[in-house]
């Protein structure tokens, strides 16, 4: 994608990169968008790399993403949906998906709490909390979903095995 500049038609939520922390941008903000992947966009404010989520993109004037949930009728969070949001979700870095690549480890789901154990592809990957920020953020947005915790952990340590063999494909790690 090439690099331009978008006006904000209205507050837009976003995460500050690295630090995944919340902030809005201002609408009339002009943004610089760095770089689209996985649904989600890079963007720069005032000199700030922000992450801003697909699913708020209409904000930029963007094409946004919408996620949907099949309607179950019921006050309970099931983890076929938290699973189909963590399949929305991409290493900043590689274009494949939390899920496929192996870095959630668990998923428990507690009345309407959900706590997600995941780990990084190296423990030094400075996008660390962006990605906790983007799975809080995602898995919010599950039906009945009332708070996601996310537990980072590096026992055992990812290695590309732990890849699904579509991931490993597309990536190009089969010989």
């Amino acid at each position: 994608m090439e690099r331009r500049m978008v006006v904000a038609h209205q507050e837009c939520p976003a995460r500050m990169v690295p630090s995944g922390t919340p902030t809005v941008i201002p609408a009339g903000s002009f943004v610089t968008i760095n770089q689209a992947l996985g649904g989600n966009y890079t963007v720069t404010l005032h000199g700030n790399m922000l992450r801003v989520d697909g699913t708020d993109a209409a904000a930029l004037g963007l094409e946004s993403e919408d996620i949907v949930y099949e309607e179950r009728g019921d006050d309970v969070v099931h983890e076929d949906q938290v699973r189909q949001a963590l399949r929305t979700i991409y290493d900043p870095e590689i274009p494949i998906n939390l899920l496929d690549l192996g870095l959630i480890y668990g998923i428990d789901i507690n009345g309407h709490a959900v706590n997600i154990r995941m780990t990084l592809t190296a423990p030094t990957c400075g996008m660390g909390p962006v990605l906790i920020s983007d799975v809080k953020y995602r898995v919010a947005k599950v039906p009945n979903v009332e708070s996601v915790a996310v537990e980072l952990v590096f026992d055992p340590p990812w290695h590309r095995d732990m890849m699904t063999e579509e991931a490993q494909l597309e990536a190009g790690l089969f010989f």
